[in-house]
């Protein structure tokens, strides 16, 4: 049975994340959280509701080891999430997931202005003169 100090180094790897950018958003230095991935120190409850809070992971997993590692939206989208994660191998999976981690590695200023650019892209298309 893997401890929590390996389960939020678990974490940060599927989040194809480095110490230093999973840190930022929790406000903690990368040396904080070597420690803790070491288990050199605990993982205090403030930091552990953090990092489910901030990553969407579920809590149980983190504190348990129980369930999936994130915590998924009760929605119809739920389905069509599930569906496509079930074929990890499938090409357009790894397209999906490389986008979705590179979107988490960006700043709150950069995915902004990454949404804001797709905005004005849907609405320049819609707006067309040659249609």
């Amino acid at each position: 049975m893997t401890s929590i100090n390996e389960r939020v180094k678990e974490l940060r790897i599927a989040l194809n994340l480095t110490l230093e950018k999973f840190g930022e958003r929790l406000g903690v230095k990368k040396s904080t959280l070597s420690n803790i991935e070491h288990g050199r120190s605990p993982v205090t409850e403030q930091m552990l509701l953090a990092i489910c809070r901030e990553y969407n992971a579920n809590e149980d997993f983190l504190r348990f080891g129980r369930g999936d590692m994130f915590v998924l939206p009760e929605d119809e989208d739920v389905a069509l999430i599930s569906e496509l994660i079930e074929e990890p191998d499938n090409e357009f999976y790894q397209a999906v997931l490389l986008l979705v981690r590179t979107y988490k590695q960006l700043s709150n200023d950069s995915q902004k202005a990454l949404l804001q650019f797709g905005q004005l892209y849907l609405e320049n298309i819609k707006n067309r003169k040659d249609q």
